[in-house]
């Protein structure tokens, strides 16, 4: 089991915490991480983009000339593909890009992420976020004394309003609790900072 140092929000250590072998130092699959972001990203694709056919675009339907005798090319409309500001052909069409990615492959993802962050020492167990104001200032010089980047993942699962209300305006920085943290979310954050209770909880749910 690995061995992870407590700090408090001062950045000193007061104790440790013994992590579930399996979660937290687990082997990293790279082509599972990769496929847990593909499929995160494609639920979250909105599928909107909308081109307009030949029955959509806006003109006349009326026949441009007869048929024969004008030595011109026959033509029975204006909004044909193709003539200028004419309907599109199999352009896109609003869609739904989500698929299924079985669990199994969902939680070694988030078991890879995890081990990924410990192994390269972008992730820190904190002994709690407690702070005595809703203010952004204190969020702010405790991240600075606990040494993050700047994009910082908080993973908490006490509901303190003062944490919530303290880092929401705080560029880069998102606060989650255990139930919502993905692949995705621990990827693009440089440092994650979990508070105790966190990471216990994380280490006995995936085991």
């Amino acid at each position: 089991m690995p061995t992870v140092d407590v700090v408090n929000l001062n950045n000193d250590k007061v104790g440790t915490v013994e992590l579930a072998d399996a979660v937290f130092g687990a082997e990293v699959n790279e082509h599972l991480l990769y496929e847990a972001v593909r499929w995160e990203q494609a639920c979250q694709r909105r599928g909107t983009a909308k081109t307009k056919t030949r029955h959509e675009v806006a003109g006349s339907g009326k026949k441009l000339w007869r048929q024969k005798g004008t030595g011109r090319a026959r033509m029975g409309s204006i909004r044909s593909p193709l003539w200028r500001h004419g309907g599109t052909v199999h352009g896109p069409v609003p869609r739904d890009y989500s698929y299924r990615l079985p669990r199994k492959m969902q939680l070694g993802a988030l078991r890879s992420a995890l081990s990924a962050k410990l192994r390269d020492g972008e992730l820190k167990v904190v002994e709690a976020f407690g702070f005595a104001e809703p203010k952004t200032r204190l969020v702010r010089s405790a991240l600075e004394r606990l040494e993050s980047g700047k994009t910082v993942l908080l993973v908490d699962n006490s509901g303190d309003r003062n944490v919530a209300l303290g880092s929401r305006n705080l560029p880069g920085v998102t606060l989650l609790p255990t139930r919502e943290v993905t692949v995705y979310a621990l990827l693009r954050h440089q440092q994650v900072l979990m508070s105790k209770a966190a990471a216990e909880k994380l280490s006995e749910a995936l085991q």
